[in-house]
């Protein structure tokens, strides 16, 4: 199994800053790609930030300028620096890896984490 675990959520003030972490474990053989998603109240879920493997970095127009996405493959773990927030960022933060897994060998699965609350206030 393959679990993702996000943490660094949080309340904060409008221009203020938050660092999140996604670490993925379990039988992972290897991971394709590994990015951020996000649900505000009554909206869809939508990307914020994807690191591939093998392509270019993508960000979502509200974020760009502001966010950055790193990426410890090492860890297996990826990263979501928040700059400049404000309070239409508010939204439920998901973890997200496109994974290959170890046991059962090659098999290629979208794993998603729990969710880490950040709400930006006025």
């Amino acid at each position: 199994q393959v679990q993702l675990v996000e943490s660094g959520g949080g309340l904060v003030q409008a221009g203020g800053s938050l660092r999140l972490s996604c670490a993925a474990s379990g039988s992972i053989f290897s991971i394709n790609a590994m990015g951020w998603y996000r649900q505000a109240p009554g909206k869809q879920r939508e990307l914020v930030a994807v690191w591939p493997s093998g392509g270019s970095i993508d960000y979502a127009d509200s974020v760009k300028g502001r966010f950055t996405i790193s990426r410890d493959n090492a860890k297996n773990t990826v990263y979501l620096q928040m700059n400049s927030l404000k309070p239409e960022d508010t939204a439920v933060y998901y973890c997200n890896a496109d994974v290959v897994t170890l046991r059962p060998l090659g098999r290629r699965y979208v794993y998603w984490g729990q969710g880490t609350q950040v709400t930006v206030s006025s």
